[in-house]
């Protein structure tokens, strides 16, 4: 009762919308406003594109050896599965959107075709986003797919945050070629 109770005061402590169609409107408007200006950046889609050529051949248990790589990697925040995401330009341009979003951006990355992370401005807990719906509703789905997700608290950027995911097409073709997910940090939306 008493741990219910404080999870409650702390949650309206948050000072956030009144209802999650208020976190849906205020995140798709930001997705829609912000984010779909700068996804399709032509240093995202040529890392995307790179990786996809790159590991076109992967299987699925080529999937799941990286992941578990990832993640015995993720709490030193670098290793060999680590730094060719983080190290890269399309990393250095995400960062620099979190940067300039003054606080609201808590995380954002970008997957390829196979739900993989190809460039994030963090360490996430994981590699493959694939099995995910931030995935499977975008890119899965379409050129024009969204997903916004519930509110939640993320271990890897340590917020409470609603996640904003989008596909991310080949200009050339439309055809989807992987998707973005942007954490915003609901304290400050």
């Amino acid at each position: 009762m008493i741990k219910h109770t404080l999870f409650a005061a702390a949650l309206a402590a948050l000072a956030l919308p009144a209802s999650a169609q208020d976190y849906q409107a205020a995140m798709t408007d930001y997705l829609s406003a912000s984010i779909a200006n700068w996804a399709s950046d032509e240093v995202i889609v040529a890392a995307i594109m790179a990786a996809n050529a790159e590991r076109a051949g992967l299987t699925q248990a080529d999937i799941d050896a990286m992941d578990k790589a990832w993640r015995a990697e993720a709490g030193g925040g670098s290793g060999p599965t680590i730094d060719p995401v983080m190290q890269n330009a399309a990393a250095e341009f995400l960062r620099k959107q979190a940067a300039a979003s003054g606080g609201l951006i808590s995380e954002a990355f970008v997957t390829d075709s196979h739900g993989l992370n190809v460039a994030a401005s963090d360490v996430t807990s994981d590699m493959w986003q694939g099995d995910e719906e931030k995935h499977s509703k975008t890119y899965s789905v379409g050129p024009d797919a969204t997903f916004v997700s519930e509110i939640e608290f993320d271990e890897s950027s340590q917020t409470y945050q609603g996640q904003v995911s989008m596909t991310i097409v080949d200009p050339a073709t439309g055809a989807p070629i992987g998707a973005i997910t942007v954490g915003l940090d609901v304290e400050s939306l």
